[in-house]
């Protein structure tokens, strides 16, 4: 069957300090989380601030690409 256009659809937020520093994305040292966002609401790329355990601190978090 045929993907349907959901209105809601999941995405993967990214930490944006730890990809700057340079840490690989293969390693376990990038934060990431999983959430919904609404399509016709939000059609821009997300950014949420969210706790980074390997920053220990909140950071912005970014929408990435699946």
């Amino acid at each position: 069957m045929a993907k349907s256009k959901d209105v809601r659809v999941t995405i993967i937020l990214e930490c944006t300090i730890c990809v700057r520093n340079g840490v690989n994305k293969k390693s376990t040292g990038i934060s990431r989380y999983i959430t919904q966002k609404n399509r016709q609401n939000t059609p821009n790329r997300l950014e949420l601030r969210k706790f980074c355990p390997y920053c220990h601190k909140h950071t912005i978090h970014g929408e990435i690409k699946k």
